[in-house]
C-alpha cells in the first residue's frame, strides 16, 4: 500500500479521532513538497549547475526551475540574473512518490541519522529537512557524481498549528527523535 492510500485509509480516521474533528476535510494534509538547492560557491561553474539539475530531475521526475538573483550583491560576487539555485515543487502523485522514497530509502541511508528534530516543524505545521549530500536517494549513484551537493526539502501542510502538523507527520511515519 502506497503512502496516498495509507493516508486515506488509516491516517484520516486516526487524525479525526486524535484531533477531535467531525469532517474528513478538516483533517490536515500535505499540500506540496518543495526541494531547493543553492549553488553557493559554484556560481560560475555551469557544469555543476547542470549536474544539480540532472540529479534533481532524477530524484523527482520533474525538471527543476533555475532561481536567479534579483539584484547584484558585490560582497557575495552575485550579479543580477545569475543562477543562484534550483527548486522543484511536487504535488499529488509525484509528491507522495517522493515522500515514500524519502521515508523508506533516504532517511535510513543517511549517515549518523538519529531522527528529525521536532523543532523542524514550524508554527503552521510545515516541516523543513536538510540533507548534507544527495547520495541517500536511490537514483543517485556515488561513482557517477564528481561533486556532491546538499538539498533542502520543505513539506507544506494545511495544518492549523504545530501540534496537528506533528501528529500528521508522526502518523505518516516520519522518524522524529525520541525526547
Amino acid at each position: 500500500m502506497n503512502l496516498a492510500q495509507h493516508y486515506k485509509k488509516d491516517i484520516i480516521p486516526a487524525l479525526k479521532e486524535k484531533l477531535v474533528l467531525k469532517n474528513d476535510l478538516q483533517v490536515p494534509k500535505i499540500t506540496k513538497v518543495t526541494l531547493n538547492v543553492g549553488v553557493g560557491k559554484s556560481l560560475k561553474d555551469p557544469n555543476f549547475i547542470a549536474t544539480v539539475e540532472d540529479s534533481l530531475t532524477r530524484m523527482t521526475g520533474q525538471k527543476p526551475i533555475r532561481t536567479k538573483a534579483r539584484k547584484s550583491i558585490a560582497g557575495f560576487k552575485i550579479r543580477q540574473g545569475l543562477v543562484i539555485g534550483l527548486s522543484v515543487t511536487l504535488r499529488k502523485k509525484r509528491m507522495y512518490d517522493f515522500l515514500e522514497k524519502m521515508l523508506t530509502f533516504a532517511f535510513p541511508r543517511v549517515r549518523d541519522f538519529r531522527g528529525i528534530e521536532e523543532k523542524s516543524v514550524d508554527k503552521q505545521g510545515n516541516l523543513s529537512v536538510g540533507f548534507r549530500e544527495n547520495l541517500p536517494f536511490p537514483e543517485i549513484k556515488s561513482d557517477e557524481i564528481e561533486r556532491m551537493h546538499g538539498l533542502e526539502v520543505c513539506v507544506t501542510t494545511n495544518a492549523k498549528d504545530r501540534a496537528s502538523g506533528l501528529a500528521l507527520f508522526r502518523l505518516m511515519g516520519f522518524p522524529f527523535k525520541k525526547s
